[in-house]
């Protein structure tokens, strides 16, 4: 069992310089707590920047001496790449545009993104140092996307797990990102791809499809050589540290200083991070009005308003904080009397100890950001309510609301609904009150931080099984060896050969895949001896595969199996088909044709075929994907099969299969020896019916149930050529 290693932007320690001496603490934030029982344990570590420019070697190692005794590894950033790869590319890049305010503040400058690059390679370096066989690794965030791809590329193998803490976009504002591809490739280097919420899982998942050339099945992507799961994992908090402040005497000191600080006031608490995501001014003109709407509550509440200090240096965050201190004054200096002020602002940092006073005292919690991945303030007040009484406004766009579904859920954006509410929460009795906040507390307390790790890592591990049972094995020359000598002793063979993709490669236009000379040679060669029963197995028309083979001995199955021919027999069709739902289905695919330059219509006996192969890439998988999920329902209700394949989707009759084509021909003879070889989805029907002791080899992808696998054509035809060649050598020796 190998070690977890963690890696975040930052470390879960605050270094400070004071003088000569470095001193550190421990972070108070959500991950650190969540991730302190994991690096903290054996030999795990926790791999981050420290929070300030070290420049000096001396120091660097002075530092890494004493982070290490804390299981911490330190990547140290110069104050350029501090400024272009953070501030630049992850702050002014990723999170406005992940914050659905790309046109507002996005600013896509290449040299950003030249850091962004230059910084995820020196993480990938510190990982390199210390990761062993057998380990786990954990990425964390939007500043360390390019990451897991980089790790893999040097270890295949290794288990990486991705988590995004802040939103995914929806794809039409991702795809405004200069290098989205580049990014999107970057996560699908982990395993395991994890969210706080399905919204942000299923917008991943949307643009990988779209933009890749990858297909995706539920909510996993498949790649070439693994599958990769993505899922949603609600974090949690230590609820049972903030449930415990409740009994710190200082904290209970402090709570009676407040509250006769404000005696006979209702406290409303906003604590927040500076940011424009946060929706502070929204939530300030809300308040606004419900002074305005309601002079009934003038003098008798307050809003006790935290906001954290965050980038002052940058002029949008500047902005923010001059404007949030104009509306603030304004109001103060519209509704204030002499013994009271509507707005209690504080401008700075707030201890634990301190924030627990403010969780306990208040009678309403407004947590109303305008896009949130999590927000994990309104689970701490959850937990912090000992007298299951107090009332929690929630906002619809924050990943919390999706668990705390008895919060008094709003829309930030409405000013007037947000009013409304908070009136509503002023006068809600206490056993609504209770009877909500007792059905949060059970989900805050079962839904804990150490919770959501568990799982994810479990996940993690299940997902890492499931990828070693999917994986066909490289055919290596031992197994080349021990096929070819099954294949020399056995007295009656079958060997079910695709074509496309299998036999010959595949060529923009289809008409331009017809068999070489090579090709005519091989499978003479193969079908001259009387053990073997040759048999193409294709989607080709049957039309086509007689143009081509007619004037050969080879069994051909065409259109998937609804066409067969032995020797040189007639064509058989398979008795029942009909096609009476291509008037229907035809008209949608010539939508997707007119819509989708390079892309045509093959038409079938009993199917019908969509190629994209000569469309413009993106374009043509945003197509396909569309197609599939537009047919879906409609090829179940009418007994159709959707097939996406390899540039195509292929819609057919269900009882149509390449796997019951090959049983009837299995199910004929007794033979001794059974290949099948093919690169599609459809021949993975094959695989699955091939009886035990067969041999069964996908082409261009190890994501099979075959035993193994081969990255092309020609690979296959090197096989099948040696195959022919031992066989022959062998009867030489014989005689």
């Amino acid at each position: 069992m190998g070690k977890t290693i963690v890696v975040s932007n930052r470390l879960p320690v605050k270094v400070k310089r004071t003088g000569d001496e470095f001193t550190f603490a421990q972070s108070e934030g959500g991950l650190a707590t969540g991730l302190g029982a994991v690096y903290q344990h054996d030999d795990n570590i926790w791999i981050g920047w420290p929070g300030l420019e070290i420049t000096e070697a001396s120091d660097q190692e002075r530092i890494s001496t004493q982070l290490i005794e804390k299981n911490l590894l330190p990547v140290f950033l110069s104050q350029e790449e501090i400024n272009q790869y953070y501030e630049g590319f992850s702050n002014e890049i990723l999170w406005p545009v992940f914050h659905y305010y790309a046109s507002t503040y996005a600013n896509y400058t290449q040299s950003n993104w030249s850091f962004y690059k230059l910084v995820n390679e020196k993480f990938r370096d510190a990982i390199l140092a210390v990761i062993e066989p057998g380990d786990k690794l954990w990425i964390h965030d939007y500043q360390l996307l390019l990451l897991p791809a980089l790790v893999r590329a040097v270890l295949p193998d290794i288990s990486i797990g991705f988590f995004q803490h802040i939103p995914f976009p929806s794809f039409e504002l991702f795809r405004l990102i200069p290098w989205r591809t580049e990014l999107l490739e970057g996560m699908l280097g982990a395993d395991l791809i994890g969210f706080h919420t399905f919204e942000d899982a299923r917008h991943f998942l949307s643009a990988s499809t779209r933009l890749l050339p990858y297909q995706s099945s539920a909510n996993v992507i498949n790649l070439a050589d693994r599958s990769v799961v993505v899922e949603s994992f609600p974090m949690g908090i230590d609820s049972e540290k903030f449930a415990s402040l409740s009994l710190d005497q200082t904290v209970i000191e402090g709570i009676k200083t407040l509250k006769n600080h404000f005696s006979g006031l209702r406290i409303i608490l906003s604590v927040d991070r500076l940011d424009y995501s946060k929706g502070i001014l929204q939530r300030l003109a809300a308040f606004e009005m419900l002074l305005e709407m309601l002079p009934e509550y003038l003098g008798k509440i307050i809003l006790y308003m935290i906001v954290v200090p965050s980038r002052d240096n940058v002029l949008q965050y500047k902005e923010l904080h001059d404007n949030i201190d104009k509306k603030v004054g304004n109001i103060n200096a519209r509704f204030s009397s002499m013994t009271w002020s509507p707005i209690h602002y504080f401008y700075r940092s707030v201890e634990l100890e301190d924030l627990s006073i403010l969780y306990q005292a208040a009678d309403i919690c407004l947590v109303t950001p305008m896009r949130d991945g999590m927000n994990l303030v309104s689970k701490e007040y959850i937990a912090s309510r000992s007298q299951n009484t107090g009332v929690l406004i929630l906002s619809e766009m924050a990943g919390a609301s999706k668990e705390l579904i008895d919060a008094l859920i709003v829309n930030p954006s409405n000013i007037y609904e947000l009013y409304k509410t908070i009136d509503l929460g002023l006068k809600m009795g206490f056993d609504e009150q209770s009877r909500r906040m007792k059905a949060m507390k059970l989900v805050v307390f079962k839904f804990t931080v150490g919770h959501w790790v568990k799982i994810f890592m479990e996940k993690l591990s299940e997902v890492k099984e499931m990828q070693e049972s999917q994986k066909a094995r490289r055919l290596t020359q031992l197994n080349e060896q021990i096929i070819t000598r099954q294949y020399v002793n056995a007295s009656k063979r079958l060997l079910l050969l695709d074509y496309d993709g299998t036999l010959v490669g595949f060529q923009s236009d289809i008409d331009m895949a017809s068999p070489d000379h090579e090709l005519y040679r091989l499978l003479k060669s193969l079908q001259a001896d009387t053990r073997n029963t040759v048999v193409i197995i294709s989607g080709r028309q049957h039309e086509t595969l007689e143009k081509w083979f007619g004037h050969t001995r080879l069994n051909l199955i065409a259109e998937h199996g609804a066409w067969s021919k032995d020797d040189r027999e007639d064509w058989q069709v398979i008795s029942g088909l009909n096609d009476s739902w291509k008037p229907e289905i035809m008209p949608i695919l010539e939508t997707y044709t007119d819509r989708t330059p390079g892309s045509f219509i093959e038409e079938k006996t009993y199917s019908l075929v969509w190629h994209y192969r000569k469309a413009e890439s993106d374009l043509g998988e945003m197509r396909a994907n569309e197609l599939v999920s537009n047919l879906r329902y409609l090829s179940a209700d009418k007994g159709l099969q959707l097939l996406p394949g390899n540039k195509v989707v292929e819609i057919k009759n269900i009882e149509i299969n390449k796997g019951k084509a090959a049983l009837t021909l299995i199910e004929r003879e007794n033979y001794d020896f059974i290949v099948a070889i093919g690169d599609d989805q459809t021949d993975e029907d094959i695989f699955k019916i091939l009886p035990a002791g067969s041999v069964s080899i996908k082409v261009g992808s190890n994501i099979s149930n075959a035993d193994y696998f081969l990255r092309t054509h020609l690979e296959v035809r090197i096989l099948l050529g040696a195959l022919v060649k031992n066989d022959l050598e062998q009867v030489s020796l014989n005689y």
